[in-house]
């Protein structure tokens, strides 16, 4: 028996500085009920979904940093968005910032959720792959503080909900192969990845005219070599004078693109999911049991990085 799940990528489109959390649940919320009128059972939303994307900006108030991190999931702003979810039955991935305190220690995370139809959350994610520097650098036209606001998240865990094996991962992870090959040894069938991506790059301008090419090589590449669907959400357009990427869109197993959006604003695109589909990649070219040999990549995990590039020089240190 064939198990469907259907589901919508959330897009966003900007969010402004001065734009209360309040105003963006309602943005949320408007999405969700369309999703939930095209008969779907999951929306997914962008990373830091609630607020405009603050790593472009050197804080030193840690005050007015933190006035962009939630403390408590659900909040007050964000009660209603769980509320709507319950009752009309849809669950959803949220990404945001999280605050908490661990031993007596306040932790600063890029984190998401998944929540299921009666408006629990099932599972927690936090970005282990931290993009940007943690220093100012007031050289670059817009700054990409994770570093300095964030501190690494522990792992990537799979979740049975949905009728399936769910996964969730945070914009840079997504072009880390290791993040899917973790999920896909855990038999995931669905990885849920939210993000944020400037159209230029301060480091590699050389690299601006390909981020969208690159935003889904990297998806379609982890869903045929995991055997899994990835849904890849932006928060897209000119927010706050950085022009964002839009490319949202749901993969297949096969590493097709199977829906997409076509704007840069709040929008839905659709797909009618067969989890089963997976099986046809995870019982033949992607069995692992039959055909991975761990023994010859011992060094991905002993080793972090190479020393030297080809010509010798040292590989800098600083991203």
């Amino acid at each position: 028996m064939a198990r469907f799940v259907t589901i919508a990528a959330g897009q966003l489109g900007p969010i402004a500085r001065s734009e209360s959390r309040t105003a963006v649940v309602s943005r949320l919320m408007a999405l969700m009920r369309q999703a939930r009128a095209c008969g779907c059972d999951l929306i997914i939303y962008p990373e830091l979904a609630l607020t405009t994307f603050f790593p472009r900006w050197y804080f030193e108030d840690q005050a007015e940093t933190d006035s962009f991190f939630e403390r408590e999931m659900p909040g007050p702003e964000t009660q209603a968005l769980f509320d709507l979810a319950r009752e009309i039955g849809i669950g959803f991935y949220l990404g945001y910032a999280e605050l908490t305190t661990e031993a007596g220690i306040a932790r600063r995370y890029n984190a998401s959720i998944l929540v299921d139809k009666s408006g629990a959350i099932v599972g927690k994610y936090r970005k282990v792959h931290l993009p940007g520097h943690a220093e100012h650098e007031p050289w670059r036209a817009f700054q990409h503080l994770e570093k300095r606001y964030f501190e690494p998240g522990g792992g990537f865990g799979v979740v049975d909900a949905f009728g399936g094996k769910m996964g969730m991962a945070i914009c840079n992870d997504r072009r880390w192969s290791e993040t899917y090959r973790v999920m896909g040894l855990q038999g995931v069938e669905m990885v849920l990845i939210g993000y944020n991506t400037p159209v230029h790059n301060p480091p590699a301008p050389e690299h601006d005219d390909l981020s969208l090419f690159h935003n889904h090589l990297v998806m379609q590449a982890g869903a045929y070599q995991n055997g899994t669907f990835v849904v890849g959400v932006a928060k897209a357009g000119l927010e706050e004078g950085v022009d964002q990427i839009g490319g949202s869109c749901i993969i297949a197993p096969s590493g097709e693109i199977i829906a997409a959006c076509t704007t840069k604003g709040d929008e839905i695109a659709l797909a009618r999911c067969d989890l089963d589909l997976c099986n046809s990649y995870k019982r033949t070219t992607f069995n692992f049991d039959v055909h991975r040999q761990p023994r010859a990549y011992e060094m991905i995990v002993e080793r972090k990085g190479v020393t030297t590039m080809a010509d010798g020089t040292p590989v800098p240190r600083r991203g």
